[in-house]
């Protein structure tokens, strides 16, 4: 199997604290933080046994160019992104809600509504819509952030009466949510993509209300290619898309979805081969670059000397 950045366990001179997400680790130096993007996986709120090759730098790099290009609308964590899986910022206190944003009824919501589910979130939804249909407007459907287990779904309500976000500041939230979701969806669009739904995460620095972790990749983002888009909806075909969706998909197909006392399936070299095809598919489709595979070979070193050198 190819190298790949399953874990790190750095100790630096200046760092005054560590967290293992996800995907993601980072450390901590005073009011900055180095946040490594691994080659893990997730699915269902499980992080899969087995490493995707080139999956962080893919993460990391598209993540880097959406930040860059959408900070006129808010300000974002980012100083630099001196290494293809690394990024150093802004250590912000961040709000403990996600806001996903969903244009058209797919994954997560159409296996709510496909149950009956007409309120997704406080959300109303109309009869009559099929998988994958455009929604009449664009929603948010945020989500509690669950360091471990399954995020829940929340409504607006709910986040302001728990007093989980004060509602002046939930509302700036969904304005910059909606912008952000438009400019993200006109750059796709451009590519020849569709940016079907998506996930933002925000936090507080220095007072002020900054976009956090990445924006616009294939862990937090849903894509459809544009192309054939129609024709295939009014056939009832399923849709070609871009996302993370084709490894859930493979999992249920393999009888697991995350429950208690499912086991998860083996994945293949094969399988791994082609998630980091896809993963790169999708760099190139939306950024309209080339990727260009980093240097493996000294990876961890070069990822420490990095970190080094920016802090």
């Amino acid at each position: 199997m190819k190298s790949a950045i399953k874990e790190t366990n750095f100790s630096f001179p200046q760092q005054t604290g560590f967290y293992k997400g996800k995907v993601r680790d980072v450390y901590f130096f005073g009011d900055k933080i180095a946040m490594i993007a691994t080659d893990r996986i997730s699915a269902f709120d499980v992080v899969l046994p087995l490493p995707i090759p080139y999956k962080g730098q893919v993460l990391n790099q598209i993540a880097a160019k959406f930040l860059d290009l959408t900070k006129d609308i808010v300000p974002n964590w980012v100083i630099s992104t001196p290494d293809p899986n690394v990024t150093i910022g802004k250590k912000c206190e961040a709000y403990p809600v996600e806001m996903v944003v969903r244009g058209y009824l797919a994954g997560h919501a159409w296996r709510e509504y496909n149950l009956g589910k007409r309120i997704l979130c406080g959300v109303p939804l109309p009869d009559g819509l099929k998988e994958n249909d455009k929604l009449p407007y664009p929603i948010i459907t945020p989500t509690t952030k669950a360091h471990e287990g399954h995020d829940q779904d929340i409504s607006k309500a709910e986040i302001i009466a728990h007093g989980l976000v004060a509602k002046d500041e939930y509302e700036h939230l969904e304005k910059y949510t909606l912008a952000l979701f438009e400019r993200g969806s006109a750059f796709a669009k451009d590519k020849g993509l569709i940016l079907v739904d998506t996930k933002y995460e925000f936090g507080k620095y220095k007072g002020e209300i900054t976009l956090i972790d990445e924006i616009h990749t294939p862990d937090s983002s849903r894509y459809f290619y544009l192309e054939g888009y129609e024709d295939r909806q009014q056939k009832g075909d399923v849709q070609r898309q871009l996302s993370k969706e084709f490894v859930r998909q493979w999992l249920i197909g393999n009888g697991f979805q995350g429950k208690e006392g499912q086991e998860i399936p083996r994945m293949t070299n094969q399988i791994i081969d082609s998630i980091t095809e896809r993963y790169i598919e999708l760099y190139e489709h939306i950024t309209g670059e080339k990727f260009i595979k980093s240097d493996n070979a000294d990876m961890m070193d070069r990822i420490k000397n990095a970190i080094l050198s920016n802090i």
